[in-house]
């Protein structure tokens, strides 16, 4: 779509000639032109469930949205501006018919509505990327005999579409509960919004040297492996994947516990597979705002800046994280005081012993995990920090 004409409700048709784009030609996503293609045509009547009937205007106008909102929700959505060309179908206007309800109903403001838009755009438009490339290359390698590729893909949506869709429904449930359960346990209105959450980044060392060593396939093989382990170690041990960046992975979790947990098994992970570089992971504990699904603030800045400067192979949080690791009784506040608890229970037992009475006393705590402070550096845009290397506990 694209904002050729404000004035959708006078049943004027809008006036011919290029289109004004408002939108920096640039910034528009131009991989959703429509096409004259006739299979192209065939794949888009398959997956829509409809043929082209409307032109942007029409669909405007037929919905009973102004021209100037049916493009910005057409274009947060991240398809190109089209010009009037017949391309849209009965389902955009459907969708925009939802989108302006829920305004027209106060359910969603304006602003809010077009979010809605983008991250679904957004989000989506990766997953069908993602889809179309794993799809074609796994099922139809090689083609069958006398078929090219291009000729495979009808019969292969057709026979996905109603299972994938079905099943794209079913998680974007489960994950909408997860998230909605998690926001309501907190119980403070500020933190639905600005919530304290640990936040790591785990960053593939030497990435950048390998991809001049490796071939392109390779190198996305090493991605893929290294993005997969990931996602699933993070969802496992209960944290959440925020997003992937090739050699690096951002995630979250409600508490620091889990959110060590995590980042130990991915450095372990990672170390007993040969094939992959060395993991270091930074974390931090504190203040985050979260924003279509993704998290911003000095802790998320914090967490990116001690992962940039940890070991290989290790493990540095902040002062936050290693205090809240402390808080909650997975860590020692020092080895010193581990050592001192250890050594006067073993000094209240031979005492008992030798008195001939029996201790009844608590069993010593059982921390999951040590921390050892490391030098104090300054760290760009956020001053001076006291990293604590975290590690596992071995047996006292």
């Amino acid at each position: 779509m694209t904002v050729d004409d404000t004035n959708s409700g006078d049943g004027v048709e809008p006036p011919s000639g290029p289109p004004v784009h408002s939108t920096p030609h640039h910034e528009v996503d131009h991989t959703a032109e429509p096409s004259d293609d006739p299979l192209a045509i065939r794949l888009e009547a398959l997956i829509l469930g409809a043929d082209r009937r409307y032109t942007p205007f029409q669909a405007a106008r037929t919905a009973g949205v102004s021209m100037d909102l049916a493009s910005r929700f057409w274009r947060a959505m991240g398809f190109a501006d089209i010009g009037q060309a017949k391309a849209l179908t009965e389902a955009d206007v459907l969708a925009l018919r939802r989108l302006a309800g829920l305004v027209e109903a106060g359910l969603l403001s304006e602003p809010m509505a077009i979010q809605v838009a983008r991250s679904t755009g957004q989000t989506t438009a990766r997953l069908a990327e993602w889809q179309i490339d794993s799809f074609l290359a796994g099922l139809t390698e090689p083609p069958e005999p006398g078929m090219t590729r291009t000729e495979v893909t009808y019969p292969l949506i057709e026979l996905l579409l109603p299972e994938l869709q079905e099943f794209l429904v079913y998680v974007w449930r489960r994950q909408l509960a997860a998230a909605t359960g998690r926001v309501v346990q907190t119980g403070d209105d500020e933190e639905m919004v600005d919530r304290r959450l640990a936040v790591g980044f785990a960053d593939l060392v030497g990435f950048t040297r390998l991809t001049r060593r490796l071939e392109e396939e390779e190198l996305g093989e090493l991605v893929e492996a290294f993005e997969t382990t990931s996602a699933d170690l993070v969802a496992a041990h209960g944290g959440r994947l925020i997003k992937t960046l090739g050699d690096e992975v951002l995630f979250a979790a409600d508490d620091a516990g889990t959110a060590g947990e995590i980042a130990l098994r991915l450095v372990e992970a990672m170390a007993q597979d040969t094939t992959m570089p060395a993991l270091r992971v930074g974390i931090a504990f504190g203040t985050v705002t979260t924003r279509m699904g993704d998290v911003f603030g000095t802790t998320v800045n914090l967490a990116s800046r001690l992962t940039s400067i940890a070991p290989k192979d290790a493990v540095l949080v902040d002062g936050a994280f290693a205090k809240e690791l402390t808080r909650t009784g997975d860590a020692p506040a020092s080895e010193a005081q581990a050592a001192e608890e250890v050594a006067a229970a073993a000094e209240r037992a031979r005492q008992a012993e030798k008195e001939g009475r029996r201790i009844d006393e608590a069993p010593l705590p059982t921390y999951r995990f040590g921390l050892q402070p490391m030098w104090q550096r300054p760290v760009r845009g956020l001053g001076v920090v006291e990293p604590w290397l975290l590690a596992r506990r071995g047996p006292r």
